[in-house]
């Protein structure tokens, strides 16, 4: 049987050792301040309402909370937490400080057919056919879940563009009410 002496050389120890304090020290010596961290880019891609077509960023809500969710028309628990988002509103007093969007992520589904469909229901909000760039920075990001509508994905980014994610599945106006007050509160 070989020693450990045999498999593993005096001189290898020493320079993976020596790799290992080099690495923790990099690491270590850098302290991220909270100023340094970037939001991401895909807060930059512009986006349309469907129903007034208006053009917008995420970045351009800085300061606001926006209560974000992935859909699909064909989807229905995204049509069941679209109707829980309508009656959160009224349980918040109807915060001007709140945005809500819900973006599309079916790659087959088109604007017109958004803006029928969220007008047909009733729904507020921005409704937006999501960009390809940002389907692929919300599967990268945050998981494939994003992708997959009938699980309710849904997002808090705060006032500071902090992205905070909700557990996944059907959410009732009151726990989504429950979620979204720490952030609300100035």
């Amino acid at each position: 049987m070989l020693s450990s002496r045999d498999r593993f050389p005096t001189g290898f120890i020493f320079i993976l050792i020596s790799l290992l304090l080099v690495a923790c020290s990099a690491t270590s010596a850098r302290v991220v301040t909270p100023t340094e961290v970037s939001k991401p880019d895909w807060f930059d891609i512009p986006l349309t309402d469907v129903q007034t077509g208006e053009a917008f960023t995420i970045n351009d809500f800085a300061g606001k909370v926006i209560l974000l969710d992935t859909m699909a028309m064909w989807c229905p628990n995204c049509a069941l937490q679209a109707n829980q988002v309508k009656k959160l509103y009224p349980l918040l007093d109807n915060p001007e400080d709140l945005v809500s969007v819900s973006l599309d992520v079916d790659l087959n589904e088109d604007a017109a057919s958004l803006a029928e469909y969220a007008q047909e229901y009733g729904f507020e909000g921005h409704f937006v056919v999501s960009p390809l760039e940002v389907d692929r920075a919300l599967g990268n990001l945050y998981t494939a879940q994003y992708l997959n509508p009938p699980l309710s994905p849904m997002m808090i980014i705060d006032r500071d563009g902090n992205v905070h994610h909700l557990e996944y599945g059907l959410k009732m106006a009151d726990t989504l009410k429950e979620n979204l007050e720490p952030y609300l509160t100035p």
